[in-house]
């Protein structure tokens, strides 16, 4: 259990596309904007728990269709999440407020589904939960119990480690939400998106 939690901790820790989309969400939007990204992106991770435990990734992981269309509609989403956070940073260049206030958004919910959609359509994520999940199971007896279990630690690391993250964005908000370095953020987090997209493109079936 220690080394699948170590692991997993390295693993969310590696900078992706829910880091990227988790500081565009706070910068614009606050603490609360983040929080909710990181808790859609959970919900994402709870889709493929479910599909690997019922033996959907595999079969999706398998045939090369499959694999495909999810891989072109998650970096499809990607490209388009990019290309907005980079819309953004040009919008926020003409902003002359710097009081590091975050903007009024009345529209959270919208940040659940930016951080579900993400994780969701990441067959990157259903490959981890078919590969590397199951050399932590028993290889004999009913591996359900303990499949859930690793996977609630996995998803109780992750949003530990995004909370934590959320936070000092946070706390950093007064000086990272001043336009000029806010647009520079969106610019790099933009560009950021658009490469995972490109990269998750190139990916092999």
């Amino acid at each position: 259990m220690l080394t699948f939690a170590a692991a997993s901790l390295v693993l969310i820790m590696i900078p992706g596309p829910d880091q990227a989309l988790i500081t565009r969400s706070a910068l614009a939007g606050g603490r609360r904007a983040g929080l909710l990204t990181m808790v859609g992106g959970a919900l994402g991770l709870v889709v493929h728990v479910g599909a690997a435990v019922l033996g959907i990734s595999a079969v999706l992981l398998a045939s090369a269709t499959a694999f495909t269309v999810l891989k072109v509609v998650g970096a499809v989403y990607l490209v388009w999440m990019g290309i907005a956070t980079l819309r953004g940073a040009r919008r926020t260049l003409r902003e002359t407020e710097e009081d590091g206030t975050p903007p009024d958004d009345p529209a959270v919910g919208r940040y659940v589904r930016y951080g579900f959609l993400s994780n969701a359509l990441n067959p990157k994520v259903a490959l981890f939960f078919v590969t590397f999940l199951p050399q932590f199971l028993p290889t004999t007896g009913n591996v359900l119990p303990r499949a859930m279990a690793l996977s609630l630690v996995f998803a109780a690391l992750y949003l530990l480690w995004f909370s934590l993250y959320v936070v000092t964005v946070d706390r950093l908000g007064r000086v990272l939400r001043r336009p000029r370095v806010r647009a520079r953020i969106e610019q790099v987090t933009g560009l950021l998106l658009i490469g995972f997209a490109v990269r998750l493109a190139l990916q092999p079936s």
